[in-house]
């Protein structure tokens, strides 16, 4: 089964509600503005202003109809003469209304096509953030974490995040604005007819406030799912051969069927809350309009003084006679016009409520990753190109040597070099993935330069976490771990993986040419130095035979070649890197017999003058180790060569005898 993602009980995971107002408290929306505003300033400025002209445009027709009828159409009705004395005033309020929609046009067509470009540059360097993050981050964290999961940080939340920056943050924006000019017109117009919007509105609020509650719970949780979904179906493409060879399908189809159900549950909700909100917002705008219509005509019926500033411009203002205007047909007209825009853009904010809510939802996630610790690495030891002076003592140079030296700066501000020579101790070491579950315990191994070592036991038994804690995937919690003499945490990280070839029992390939592949550990290695290491692996004659040779193309990990090819090719990497000490986690185990006497003899050549690391379940291939360690449930039971281990008759006799097996 797919796991499920851990991060420590950070964000909102495992959370039972969930609400747009959680997350703008928790500052989600505050980093996300921040960030964007922080990078791209100049183009968010150009966009706001594009939106203030196009929302001033879109705001602006009821202002017209009410100049046209006050100024034009009302007084062509009672003068005799008609609308010819009127024309040059109706002309110039067309020309008027034209070059303000001409401008709401141009600032439209510049907001959209910047807010276009800018989006998918956020989202870009948001990717490249997420990335950077993710290879910074500790073995650890991809051990707890489906890769499914983790691809949904890339697609699903990256995705609904362009989403709300693309349409729905802009439209806030704009409908806001919208919002804005059409209170400050009908405080203009008239504070009787404002009276019965306002209520409308709050109206309005508490049923946005309900229905985004749910909408936003249910979305954030569709967010969850569609990532257990996906990191379950991951699951299944890379078991398929296991799951037809043990006819799970039907089994595997029911579990599918119970995630998936999850799934559509919650965005059937998500989306029953979030389609309802509309009908109900507009239907509430229809009423406000009616009542509005109803209101508006009985006060100009009766002629009951209208309360606006529009009277603060009426004639004869300040004279003793002044008297408030009346209701007008203009003023009503525009006001409707005006009241069905408000409505209309009430219930366009309050629809983008459900998808604010899945993006933050996706932006806190993405901040999650963000937010993670990274590996830490407080070495300070590195690892430099060397060579001997006159006096035999070395000194640092930029160019290959083959000569390796440990760069130690000390607090008085000099520098010393270590000579790598391969020297590894580890020197009582215990170990947990957790700390109160101990799976080594008082792990005492040396190896001189030079010297192959051989780890063998049982599965579990521990081999591959020794070798994991020799290249600082995990730390220690007691014991010590020396290299030349000199304790790996003083050495960074990536200075001292440098240091170690591996070849795992699984082998990882990646999209590239054969020679990329090979080239993968050592991206200076010449075209030359990758046929020899190509040799040595033994891998050079198949590399031939493929249909472009060492530029045959290999994608999805390999498949076009077999396991055996595969694994030639994991060694010819480590090859290649040429690191003084190597590590052979069954490097021979997917390789048959035939082929694995092949590669034993490039093996040889490879470890020559390196100290080794070798596990290995085959027996046959650790025979000629200078120290085999028989580990059983984290401790080391036996040590010594083959011919003492034989000898002495013990487990290790056993095993390579065939009188029980590693289990």
């Amino acid at each position: 089964m797919a796991k499920t993602i851990q991060q420590g009980g950070r964000g909102p995971r495992g959370a039972t509600s969930f609400s747009v107002k959680a997350l703008t408290k928790d500052g989600t929306m505050k980093r996300l503005l921040s960030m964007i505003f922080k990078n791209y300033k100049k183009e968010v400025i150009v966009i706001a202003i594009m939106v203030f002209f196009y929302s001033l445009a879109h705001s602006s027709s009821s202002m017209f109809i009410q100049q046209l009828l006050t100024i034009v159409i009302n007084p062509a009705l009672t003068d005799p003469e008609g609308i010819t004395p009127y024309l040059g005033k109706l002309w110039a309020i067309i020309g008027l209304m034209i070059g303000i929609y001409v401008l709401g046009i141009i600032a439209s067509i510049v907001y959209t096509q910047l807010l276009a470009i800018t989006s998918q540059k956020i989202m870009n360097q948001i990717r490249i953030d997420m990335f950077n993050k993710m290879e910074s981050l500790p073995i650890k964290f991809f051990d707890q974490n489906s890769h499914g999961e983790i691809m949904s940080y890339y697609t699903n939340d990256v995705d609904t995040l362009y989403q709300f920056l693309s349409q729905s943050l802009v439209q806030f924006f704009a409908t806001g604005l919208i919002l804005i000019f059409a209170f400050a017109y009908m405080v203009y117009s008239s504070l009787y007819l404002l009276l019965i919007v306002a209520l409308g509105v709050t109206v309005m609020f508490f049923v946005t406030k309900k229905l985004s509650g749910k909408s936003a719970t249910y979305f954030f949780k569709q967010q969850k799912s569609v990532s257990k979904t996906e990191g379950f179906i991951e699951e299944m493409m890379n078991g398929l051969k296991v799951v037809k060879v043990f006819t799970h399908e039907e089994r595997s189809k029911e579990d599918f069927d119970v995630i998936n159900n999850e799934l559509c549950h919650n965005s059937t909700r998500a989306n029953i809350f979030g389609n309802i909100m509309m009908p109900i917002l507009g239907n509430i705008g229809n009423v406000m309009y009616v009542l509005v219509a109803g209101v508006g005509a009985l006060l100009w019926y009766f002629r009951v003084p209208n309360i606006g500033l529009v009277c603060l411009t009426a004639p004869g203002l300040g004279t003793a006679s002044y008297e408030l205007p009346t209701m007008t047909s203009a003023i009503l007209v525009s006001f409707l016009m005006m009241t069905r825009q408000f409505s209309f853009n009430v219930s366009q904010i309050s629809q983008q409520f459900s998808m604010a809510a899945m993006a933050l939802a996706g932006t806190k996630r993405i901040l999650d990753l963000l937010d993670q610790e990274p590996e830490a690495d407080d070495g300070y030891v590195t690892l430099v190109n060397a060579k001997r002076a006159e006096d035999g003592s070395l000194i640092e140079t930029n160019e290959r040597t083959n000569l390796w030296a440990w760069k130690h700066p000390h607090h008085d501000g000099t520098l010393t070099y270590t000579e790598l020579k391969g020297d590894i101790l580890l020197d009582y070491v215990d170990f947990g993935y957790t700390p109160d579950k101990i799976v080594l315990h008082d792990v005492y191994i040396y190896a001189h330069p030079g010297q192959r070592i051989a780890l063998v036991g049982a599965t579990g038994a521990g081999k591959t976490t020794i070798t994991n804690l020799i290249n600082r995937f995990y730390d220690i919690q007691d014991g010590k771990i020396r290299y030349d003499g000199i304790n790996i945490n003083k050495i960074k990280k990536a200075d001292l993986r440098r240091s170690l070839g591996i070849v795992l029992q699984d082998t990882n390939l990646f999209t590239g040419t054969v020679m990329e592949n090979i080239r993968y550990g050592r991206l200076d290695a010449t075209d030359e130095e990758v046929y020899n290491a190509a040799k040595i692996a033994n891998a050079y004659d198949f590399i031939t035979r493929l249909p472009e040779g060492f530029n045959t193309m290999l994608t999805a990990d390999g498949a076009n070649l077999s396991q055996g090819q595969r694994q030639l090719l994991s060694i010819a990497r480590a090859a290649c890197a040429d690191a003084p000490v190597m590590i052979l986690d069954e490097a021979t185990s997917s390789i048959d017999t035939r082929t694995e006497q092949l590669v034993q003899s490039g093996m040889d050549k490879l470890m020559q003058g390196r100290t080794v690391f070798v596990i290995a379940h085959r027996l046959s291939t650790v025979q000629d180790s200078d120290a085999i360690m028989v580990l059983d449930h984290g401790r080391i039971i036996e040590r010594g060569n083959h011919d003492t281990l034989i000898a002495e008759k013990g487990v290790y006799y056993q095993l390579y005898t065939g009188a029980f097996e590693l289990e």
